[in-house]
């Protein structure tokens, strides 16, 4: 049986025009967007077998080329596809940050960071340079270190905030581990990224730190 022999208000896209994307679950949203499975496999059937060889909807669009190409039923063209709607998802999220102030929503500040930095196994240090509505001017990965670490420069950070003539800034790094709770050294590099730009009349809006499991603001925090 193939889905079109399914009800029509349990097919995934039939559904999804009927009661919107959030009525789906993991495996539907998936399979609409492989569109297809295979000889006796369903595309919701490939999804079940994905999310359940790949453990989560996260992993899976962690996977790297191989692994996912790996797959029966999947293929460069299909990695091609995520990878673009991946890709997508950020700009869209940077768009919405580069026309509002950033503090109007920071749940959008949230994901924007998290949609950069959670797929990376090494630690990966962003700053985002806001203007004086604080509105995105530009994003810059600006240091990358090794699983436990990434060595990172103020002198480096004010000279781009410069160069961007930015007023305020966001920092955001993630950690590998998969826990987002703040190291002592994470702490202190936030103190001295704020003496510094405070001396450029700079202002520091929020340090950002993604794990596996969620995220931690040291504004929301206090430690700013």
């Amino acid at each position: 049986m193939t889905i079109r022999d399914w009800p029509e208000n349990e097919r995934p896209r039939e559904k999804l025009l009927d009661r919107g994307p959030k009525a789906l679950s993991d495996a539907e949203l998936l399979a609409i967007f492989l569109r297809t499975g295979f000889a006796g496999r369903t595309a919701v059937d490939l999804a079940r077998d994905l999310l359940n060889e790949f453990g989560s909807i996260s992993a899976l669009l962690r996977a790297d080329q191989s692994a996912f190409c790996a797959v029966k039923g999947l293929g460069l063209a299909k990695y091609c596809q995520l990878q673009s709607a991946l890709e997508l998802s950020r700009r869209h999220l940077g768009e919405q940050l580069a026309r509002d102030a950033v503090f109007s929503n920071p749940a959008t500040v949230t994901d924007y960071v998290r949609a950069h930095l959670q797929d990376y196994q090494h630690e990966v240090f962003m700053v985002l340079f806001l203007d004086n509505q604080h509105r995105l001017i530009a994003m810059e990965e600006m240091f990358r270190g090794t699983i436990d670490g990434a060595n990172v420069y103020p002198r480096e950070v004010a000279r781009q905030a410069l160069y961007h003539n930015a007023a305020a800034v966001v920092f955001a790094h993630n950690h590998p581990s998969g826990i987002a709770e703040p190291s002592h050294a994470d702490e202190q590099i936030t103190r001295r990224l704020k003496e510094a730009l405070g001396l450029l009349d700079i202002r520091v809006l929020d340090h950002i730190i993604v794990g596996r499991e969620g995220e931690v603001s040291l504004a929301e925090r206090g430690s700013i």
